[in-house]
């Protein structure tokens, strides 16, 4: 006698044996192709506004008071509230959710290259200057390398926020 009701849930067996079929279809391949293509393109537009925004930010305390309300704003409000904006502003396609991955993604990638950029000494900056260090060199010799670590895991988390806002 079996507890099991398969109206309510299939067995293991009958869910396995879907799995495989679908897994089959050609159909399911080109479809999770496309989604693949989306969340890369979301995730590098993510990377590029989100990157340089971040350096700018953690470098300059005012360009950080000026935008920190503003983001910090944006990001409390839920990736679905933005589906219907998405949808007027690109149409219906790829754009909106191209859209919605890139902008899940900006936030994490920023907030992550901000505390990397602050974590980073000022002995190493006043050393740099000392030295007479341009502000390109030391963005260059002492900024990225140092906010490396920083940037890989905003990377990190932008590819998994996009991940999980796929619709």
């Amino acid at each position: 006698m079996s507890f099991q009701s398969t109206l309510l849930m299939p067995s293991p067996w009958l869910s396995a044996k879907a799995f495989y079929h679908a897994a089959l279809d050609p159909q399911i391949h080109a479809d999770l192709l496309i989604t693949l293509w989306r969340i890369f393109l979301g995730f590098l537009v993510a990377v590029v506004i989100g990157l340089p925004l971040g350096f700018v930010m953690g470098y300059s305390r005012t360009f950080l008071s000026f935008l920190d309300p503003l983001i910090t704003s944006l990001r409390q409000i839920p990736i679905m509230a933005w589906v219907p904006l998405a949808i007027i502003w690109f149409g219906l396609g790829n754009g909106p959710t191209i859209f919605l991955i890139a902008f899940a993604g900006i936030f994490p990638m920023m907030l992550s290259v901000v505390a990397g950029v602050q974590d980073i000494s000022t002995d190493y900056y006043n050393a740099a200057r000392s030295m007479g260090a341009s502000n390109r060199s030391i963005l260059i010799d002492i900024v990225l390398p140092s906010s490396l670590p920083s940037i890989m895991t905003g990377m990190r988390l932008a590819l998994s926020a996009g991940w999980m806002s796929v619709i």
